[in-house]
């Protein structure tokens, strides 16, 4: 399996951001790491490994990134409406530096693809909301959707407003609306066992996101698994070996 690390300069950060490619061809498939994970995590959690067949085959090319959650949603000392302005700079590094590393990696390429776990999967969802020119699929897996839930305090703005899909999802309206319907689709994946409804969230809000999508007529999927799908790696492997497939 061919394996390629880059550092991305990431402006508004103390570091550069760090991208892992995995394959030779294929879709582009972009992986938002969980809470405060780095771009290897993927890796390290068997993720790649249950992905192999997909790469080695040349039907996706799998780019894992770094998170600044550190400096954005998971820094407790700041208010909410201060994470999402600098959530702005990730959205900035995201859609700039990486897409364009990506764009010059695979020329051609159709929409990529967007996927991860936990927060990650928020990652996903609100990129592809906010960037279905780019993320036509969003692969969401256990997540919870709404920033507001995340200790968070302080008064809430527009930042926080345009960054949290259970809020704007629900007043997208006229010809956005009409293009997300024709372009995007989300899947929702969740489990019914440990740490999937506490302390995450990731069962009820995976209901309501789905809800929330459905009464926007936006394209999607829920898949709910048994009560033994616990909020943890050897479940998100087997769920995205089972629904990658149908997108590459």
């Amino acid at each position: 399996m061919e394996r390629v690390q880059v550092e991305l300069e990431a402006p508004g950060f103390d570091r550069a951001g760090t991208v892992i490619r995995y394959g030779h061809w294929g879709r582009p498939v972009l992986v938002f790491p969980s809470e405060q994970g780095r771009a290897w995590d993927y890796e390290n959690n068997g993720m790649v490994e249950a992905l192999r067949d997909l790469i080695d085959g040349g039907r996706i090319k799998l780019y894992c990134l770094d998170s600044f959650d550190a400096a954005t949603w998971s820094d407790n000392w700041l208010p909410l409406e201060d994470r999402a302005r600098r959530h702005g700079a990730y959205d900035a590094w995201v859609t700039g530096q990486v897409v364009g590393w990506i764009d010059e990696d695979t020329p051609g390429a159709s929409g990529a693809v967007v996927t991860g776990c936990s927060m990650g999967a928020y990652h996903a969802l609100n990129f592809a909301l906010t960037h279905a020119n780019l993320f036509p699929v969003a692969i969401c897996q256990s997540g919870n959707y709404d920033p507001s839930q995340w200790h968070a305090w302080g008064a809430r703005g527009d930042a926080a407003y345009f960054t949290n899909p259970t809020d704007y999802v629900p007043n997208l309206s006229g010809e956005h609306l009409e293009w997300l319907r024709g372009r995007l689709h989300v899947v929702l994946t969740v489990g019914q066992g440990p740490w999937e409804t506490h302390p995450t969230s990731s069962l009820p809000e995976a209901r309501r996101m789905a809800g929330l999508l459905a009464a926007q007529g936006i394209s999607h999927d829920l898949d709910v698994w048994g009560h033994d799908s616990a909020h943890d790696w050897d479940w998100w492997q087997r769920q995205i070996a089972l629904h990658l497939p149908r997108f590459c």
